[in-house]
């Protein structure tokens, strides 16, 4: 059976690839082939891949609100947009939580000219600046004017003092981030130059989807006790990360939830996180 991407593009239905995303959402083998059987029952040629997303999205929330968070969290993550704000500070949390010191949104002086810099790490003396490039559609990828571009950029900076965590400061690497993907010819460029990426993707053991998956790093536009709105009122909190609400029920009432309401989302929130 034929069904059409994202893209565009025609493709055979891939029920081993489908089987594959749901058993990531946490979901058992029994609810997954509920799911899956459900789903081939709906289908008909042509149907598009976001069909069957909002199909196994729909079935998944049946069965637990976590699971169906975790299954939406590449969309989740395209939320914390539209500029990409958010999923700058939501990088930056990321690093924390593997050690860095971070800062955001910096203007430093170049040999040249002044750049602003999303995010500066530290860790073990090493600095790094971080360039996030945030994609509100998922089929925009970063090819490789993306790296050459920001190479240049490190390259003005990387030889002159600044005042990041210290009064005298070098950045020593530089990091590419996205939501989407890297081309092939993004990633081949940047390995030759010696700049370190970071999608949702690449690299394949160590990517942004498995950073997330392990160490439980979820946005806080996961969950879907929540509405757009009210996750919109918690980002402007600057609540990001979902681990933030757990132990915290005071930004839930801030943007005016009911106690049962509250009660509900605390209890995705801990299933999402595993939280004991």
């Amino acid at each position: 059976m034929k069904i059409v991407k994202h893209s565009g593009d025609i493709v055979d239905f891939d029920r081993d690839k489908l089987e594959r995303s749901l058993l990531k959402s946490g979901a058992n083998e029994s609810i997954v082939e509920n799911v899956l059987a459900s789903i081939e029952r709906e289908i008909y040629e042509g149907i598009s891949t976001k069909r069957i997303y909002k199909l196994a999205f729909k079935l998944l929330k049946k069965s637990s609100n976590s699971h169906a968070a975790r299954y939406n969290l590449r969309a989740a993550i395209q939320l914390l947009g539209p500029a990409g704000f958010f999923f700058e500070k939501y990088m930056a949390l990321v690093f924390a939580s593997e050690g860095y010191q971070t800062k955001n949104n910096l203007t430093l002086q170049g040999k040249c000219i002044t750049h602003e810099i999303d995010v500066l790490i530290k860790r073990n003396n090493e600095i790094s600046m971080i360039e996030c490039k945030f994609h509100a559609v998922r089929e925009t990828n970063s090819d490789v004017k993306v790296p050459m571009y920001i190479l240049s950029r490190f390259n003005d900076l990387k030889d002159r003092p600044h005042h990041i965590f210290s009064n005298s400061d070098r950045i020593s690497k530089c990091r590419i981030v996205t939501n989407n993907r890297f081309t092939t010819d993004a990633v081949t460029f940047a390995n030759c130059s010696d700049l370190n990426l970071l999608s949702w993707d690449y690299p394949k053991n160590n990517n942004l989807r498995t950073k997330i998956d392990n160490n439980n790093l979820y946005p806080i536009t996961c969950l879907t006790t929540l509405s757009i709105a009210e996750k919109d009122k918690l980002l402007i909190l600057d609540v990001i990360m979902v681990k933030e609400i757990i132990n915290n029920s005071e930004h839930l009432e801030k943007i005016g939830l009911s106690s049962n309401r509250i009660k509900n989302v605390l209890k995705e929130a801990s299933d999402l996180c595993k939280y004991i």
